[in-house]
Formats: C-alpha cells, structure tokens, sequence
C-alpha cells in the first residue's frame, strides 16, 4: 500500500477543510457572535497541520482502487471529527458523540440532527451545518481533484470511491478536467437557486443555508419547522432544484455540450422523472382532502416526493401524519433514491433499473431457455461486471441494513422508528417515521444507535465498499505490516 500517498491526500483534505471555514468565520463576524473564534481557532490549525503534512509531494503518486477507497474512508472520517470540533468549542453541541453525528449527517448529506432548537444555533454554525452538505454534496475529493494538480492516471480511483452511483467514467480525457467540469455544473446551479430565493423575498442568509442543503440534497434547515414557513413561491423554488441536483450530472454536461440526443437517450433519468411523477399523483389523490385547496396539497405532495427520493430531507409538512398508503409510498422512495452521479443517496435508480432488467432476462430464460439477450442500459450492453457489482451491491446492502437495524432494536424503540431510523440515515435522507418524524430528531436515541447510525451514513454516502475494505484484515494487516518494518528499519 502506498502510504506516503494516503497521508498527502489526508494533508491536504485536512487544510482545504481549514480553508472552508472561511465562510462560518465570515458569517460570525457580520453577525458579530463570540462563536466565531471555535471556528477560528479549528481552522487556522487544521489548515496549518494539513499544508505541512502535505507540503512534500511524494515521489510516487500511483494509487490503485484499494488505497483509494483507504483515502476516500479516512477522508470521510477525518472532516466528520474536524468539522464537530466547533461545535464542542462553542457548547452548541458539548457532547462528542452528538457533535460528531451532527456533522457526519451534514457532510453525508443526511441531514439528521440531534438538536431540539435549530434556531438557537449562532448563524455561523447554522451555516456551517448547511455548508457542510453543499461539501459533502459534490465530494470533498472530487473538489481536490478539480483544484490540485494530482499527476497519474491512477486518480480515476478517488472519484471512483467517492462518486455514487454503479460506475464512473471521465466526462473528458483528464480527470482534472471531468472533476472541474462537474463543480462548475454544480456551483453554477448552486448560485442560479440562491439568486431565485433572493427574488422570491427569502432573507439571504436562509436563501444560502437552504440552498446548500438542495444543491447537496442534504436537509439541515435554520427554521424549526425546516422549510414549512417559507412561502408556497419559495418553496416551489426549493422543491424543483432539490429534484434537479438528484439527476445525473452527465446530463447536464451533455446539455451543454450540445449533445442533446444523448441526454434524453438516459434511461435512469427517464425513470426518475417517471417514478416522481407517479408517487406525486398517487400521493396527491391520498392526500387531497386534508389540505384547504388542490395547489396546497400538489405543492406538498411534490415537495415531499422530491425531498425524499433524492434523500434532501427538507418538509413542510408532518408527514408522519399522512394516510399509511403515502407513508409506505416515501419509506419505498427512500430506498430508491435519485440517480447515480448525483448529490443524492440512496439505492440509486440506475441499480434498480438494471436489477429489474435482470430480473425479466432471468424470467425469460425459464420460457425460452435457448435464448440469449442482453441487457442495454442507454442503448449500449451493461458488462457483466457492472451487473455482477450491482447483485453483490444489493446483498451487502441488505446486510449492513439487516444488521444496522438489529443493533438500533436493542435500545427498545419501536420497530417503525428502529427501522426508518436505519432506512432515512443509511440512505441520506434525514427525517424518518414516529420518533424520528419530520417534527421530531435523533436526540432521543441512545449513544451507541448514534455511532450504528454514523456508520450507516458515511458507508451509505460512500457506496458501502470504501468503508467496508478499511476494516478488512488484509487492508488492516498491510498497514501494520508497512508500519513495523518502517519501524525496524529505523
């Protein structure tokens, strides 16, 4: 294992995290609040330890999948423990555990929180819960990737560990270029939606801290009813741009490159549009008699869909009290969550494409069991490794799930609440059902179901694998192998 290269990565992680606290330093100073300094203090020295850890470049830069998912692992890791150090320092959040799940569900784009009082926070750690999604949105190693010059073809690797989604691929021929090509897109869309809120009378400071929880699909509000005092025209706004960055960012690129034809020839985002528009009408028609009028209801039914299956999180409404048949309606969204390649989580509508596809050859070849089909994807025959990915995806998924909940149980919740708790922070969603409602938060859980739920997040927002192979014994004995002989040698 190359290790010379995982601490560089780190090091420079660790100093762009410290150069990102620019924006809460900032918003503490204009607010002049005494908490500015917690965010001072963190990142000025996280800046500083990370620039000289990382000040030498090593001569070997060549990392293959395994260190990728090594770095990409201990990334998440490392901004999730920096990031809830302010949060101690100020006493906002004074235990670690809390801290630490705060920022995890703010960098994994979760948006699950533990506070009672969302609008007691200072407005620089309001911001800098919402500022934590729009990083954690994109990837803080696909920003590396877009900003630092890394040499070696090998840096497909982090982007590969880092990006959700069955497979990645370059945009364009460096990967430098594919990653600037991407925050572009994303910073593009990010400031259109800000500009939008601002027009629709938002206060500027909810139009950023909402607009970073839609771009990263995340769900922290700085309102204690999340986004259910903002007006119908302000959450129109919202709902249609947290639906936007749950698409593919491939079609937007191919949009832009003036390639349209092949935009509308993806069938992920067809059927995300699809199953939107399904679970809207059906949501709607159950739920119709409960609002005053029909646009109440449409705008609450599609704000809810749009929240849930690109995992964002946001409500305007406690729909823990809607009829079963819509509350059974969003549990299934959750799992299937937006599509690959974008800021949203979830099981992705690309892998429930090609599991239903298999699904049908598998059925077909009982009737006519001579026959040979492939399955397309987009016109083009999927691989057989990306459908065998997707089969060990699902049956590792259903495994970490099955278990996350079975620990969750201990504590004695009920099972709606054990449950949804493990399906809304597995799948980056946020809020849940019962305790863990849009009206209520992770508070009342026990620490240990907050640290299962912490693993949940960041192995969630990382596609499983890249967590997962940072606690395999051949990973863990390479390491200390490395470690002893370095040792040895001295």
């Amino acid at each position: 294992m190359n290790q010379p290269i995982i601490k560089y990565v780190l090091g420079k992680v660790l100093a762009i995290i410290g150069l990102l606290m620019i924006v809460p330093i900032v918003t503490g100073l204009i607010y002049r609040e005494d908490e500015v300094l917690a965010y001072l203090i963190v990142g000025v020295l996280s800046f500083v330890i990370g620039h000289f850890s990382s000040r030498k470049k090593p001569k070997n830069t060549m990392f293959y999948l395994k260190e990728g998912c090594v770095v990409t692992a201990l990334s998440w890791i490392l901004i999730s423990v920096v990031g809830a150090i302010p949060f101690m320092l100020t006493g906002e959040i004074p235990n670690f555990i809390d801290a630490m799940f705060e920022t995890s569900s703010g960098f994994t784009t979760t948006g699950a929180s533990i506070l009672q009082d969302v609008e007691a926070l200072s407005h620089a750690s309001l911001i800098w819960r919402s500022f934590t999604h729009w990083i954690g949105g994109m990837g803080v190693l696909v920003f590396l990737l877009a900003v630092i010059p890394m040499s070696g073809g090998s840096n497909i690797n982090l982007m590969r560990a880092e990006s959700p989604g069955p497979s990645v691929g370059k945009l364009v021929p460096k990967i430098r270029s594919s990653a600037s090509i991407l925050y572009r897109i994303y910073f593009g869309m990010t400031v259109v939606q800000i500009v939008l809120l601002i027009i629709a009378k938002m206060p500027v400071f909810d139009a950023l801290c909402i607009t970073f929880g839609s771009a990263g699909t995340g769900g922290f509000g700085v309102r204690n009813d999340s986004c259910g005092s903002y007006t119908p025209l302000q959450q129109w706004i919202t709902a249609i741009f947290f639906v936007l960055f749950g698409v593919n960012f491939n079609f937007y690129y191919y949009i832009l490159a003036k390639d349209p034809k092949k935009s509308l020839r993806m069938e992920e985002v067809r059927a995300y549009f699809g199953i939107i528009a399904a679970s809207v009408f059906l949501i709607f028609f159950n739920i119709c008699g409960r609002f005053d009028t029909v646009s109440a209801a449409l705008r609450a039914a599609f704000f809810q869909v749009g929240s849930i299956i690109t995992t964002t999180g946001y409500s305007t409404v406690d729909f823990n009290l809607w009829p079963t048949f819509s509350k059974a309606i969003l549990v299934l969204l959750m799992f299937i969550g937006a599509c690959a390649g974008s800021t949203g989580g979830g099981f992705k509508v690309s892998r429930i494409i090609i599991a239903f596809k298999t699904f049908l050859k598998e059925a077909n070849s009982y009737i006519h069991p001579k026959s040979v089909k492939k399955i397309k994807m987009d016109g083009e025959c999927v691989e057989h490794d990306v459908i065998r990915s997707v089969n060990v995806y699902m049956i590792t998924y259903l495994t970490i799930f099955v278990l996350s909940v079975l620990l969750v149980s201990i504590e004695g919740k009920d099972l709606i609440t054990s449950f949804t708790s493990v399906a809304a922070t597995y799948n980056n969603i946020g809020p849940g059902l019962a305790e863990v409602g849009p009206a209520a938060n992770f508070d009342s859980l026990s620490y240990f179901s907050k640290i299962v739920l912490i693993f949940d997040m960041i192995a969630g927002r990382l596609e499983l694998f890249p967590l997962l192979i940072l606690f395999h014994p051949a990973v863990l004995k390479d390491i200390f192998v490395k470690k002893k002989c370095s040792q040895s040698a001295k």
